[in-house]
């Protein structure tokens, strides 16, 4: 009965596993009165296909700022049926652990920066962001500071949906109807060079720093447990902070005894053009959240690293009463460290530059376009952010730019992702030349034909 309604499953027609979808599924930022749904059945590269046998271009890296080594590795999925049928589960919790974790925790530790040999395993990004909270507020404790319980985080940041890691993100969406959001959590203002109008005239890190100091003052001092951020914002449209920001911040945060979180989800694994981003500017974090690239999507899988002094002081004592079942799961596990392997052998951490510089020429023609404010290239990841006016850099309505990746999935097939007035591409890290030309080519194109209005012309 099983092979024959296995059997049965792949008879399905498109329309009828998109009403399906419609009538079970409950998808993430998918307003209830759209109708749409593009089921995705099969990958290669940085090419994927449709339930209805249409081939796109994935330009979001899975939708979701990852897939670094592309689609359908089937040496991926060959290490995921070896550790299955070897081990596919055991529990972490206690004194028990498996090979993989262990591995692939040093693997991580010797890419990281140094003094990162303690690692914590997660599902995936939320709960890292959840754990290194807990986790900088437990340091504190144990050191006899119980009052530091205040995270600063940053309006337009994101880090994530559950209720810590939401509760830090800077856009209101988040927090919309589920009622109050984790105390002792205060804002401050992003680094976002594009819009000087946000700092009164101020020298943009002299007044970021600033208001830092004057928030610590205001919260006090002693109460501060930790700032987080990420070193390159990709929620907030890929803005690259002023090269003296998080040094300054970095400063300041260790004059107070604050600890620094770098949210490192969507960063970290070769994303931006280095392993880990915020090494490269300046952070000097104590803890640092990644998920994502570590298994490119082939499983769910996060990994919170940790400096040896925090980790000695939140393993002591009683240890970190705090876990999850899947923790260390050894197939995720297996899967990263074979990941992990094809990123440093086929050097895709290098080719990510490669991909940025293919990706800003290509683009070029649309910076020039009245409807284009700023185009931002960071390693392979992109924002076009879209304009009602340059001369004073208004936003286009978050609409506009939401028509515009609809106009480059159902015209040129290929897929972006709208963030806000921004539209976004961060794909796989084994993008071809000639997909990086039909990629911005589209863009430039649709682009062309938006006007002022945020009206596509046909």
């Amino acid at each position: 009965m099983a092979i024959s309604q296995a059997a049965a499953d792949l008879s399905i027609s498109p329309g009828e596993l998109e009403d399906l979808d419609r009538r079970h599924l409950i998808h993430p930022l998918l307003p209830g009165d759209q109708t749409d749904r593009c089921v995705i059945v099969r990958g290669k590269g940085s090419t994927v296909w449709d339930a209805r046998g249409n081939e796109l271009l994935d330009m979001t890296g899975a939708g979701n700022w990852l897939a670094q080594v592309g689609h359908g590795r089937t040496e991926l999925g060959e290490v995921m049926a070896e550790q299955t049928s070897r081990l596919a589960y055991f529990t972490s919790f206690n004194e028990f652990s498996n090979d993989q974790s262990i591995q692939l925790a040093k693997r991580i530790t010797g890419l990281a920066p140094d003094g990162f040999n303690r690692v914590f395993f997660t599902s995936g990004g939320s709960e890292g962001v959840d754990i290194a909270i807990k986790a900088a507020r437990l340091y504190h404790n144990r050191r006899g500071a119980p009052d530091r319980t205040w995270i600063v985080s940053r309006q337009m940041g994101y880090h994530g949906s559950t209720y810590g890691g939401g509760s830090a993100t800077g856009f209101d969406f988040v927090h919309h109807g589920i009622g109050p959001t984790l105390p002792h959590v205060r804002k401050v203002s992003p680094p976002f060079p594009f819009h000087p109008e946000m700092y009164g005239g101020e020298q943009i890190t002299d007044f970021l720093v600033r208001e830092l100091e004057q928030t610590i003052e205001d919260i006090g001092p002693g109460n501060v447990a930790a700032m987080i951020g990420e070193p390159v914002m990709g929620g907030a449209g890929v803005v690259e902070p002023p090269a003296d920001y998080w040094p300054r911040v970095r400063e300041v945060l260790s004059r107070h005894g604050i600890l620094l979180i770098a949210d490192e989800v969507v960063t970290g694994y070769g994303r931006t053009g280095t392993w880990f981003a915020s090494a490269e500017r300046g952070m000097a974090a104590d803890v640092i959240v990644t998920a994502k690239g570590i298994t490119s999507g082939y499983a769910p899988l996060g990994a919170v690293l940790m400096t040896d002094e925090i980790g000695a002081a939140i393993a002591g004592g009683d240890g970190f009463l705090h876990g999850f079942t899947y923790f260390g799961h050894p197939v995720g596990c297996a899967v990263a460290l074979a990941n992990l392997d094809i990123i440093e052998k086929e050097n895709l951490v290098s080719r990510s530059s490669l991909i940025g510089q293919w990706l800003s020429k290509g683009l070029a023609p649309a910076a020039e376009l009245p409807v284009v404010g700023e185009v931002r290239v960071t390693g392979a990841t992109v924002g076009i952010e879209l304009v009602a006016d340059r001369r004073t850099r208004q936003p286009m309505p978050p609409p506009v730019a939401a028509g515009v990746v609809k106009e480059l999935h159902h015209k040129h097939s290929v897929i972006a992702r709208p963030y806000g007035p921004v539209i976004v591409m961060a794909p796989p890290l084994v993008l071809e030349k000639a997909e990086a030309t039909r990629a911005t080519q589209a863009t430039v194109e649709v682009l062309s034909r938006l006007g002022g209005d945020g009206q596509l012309n046909s």
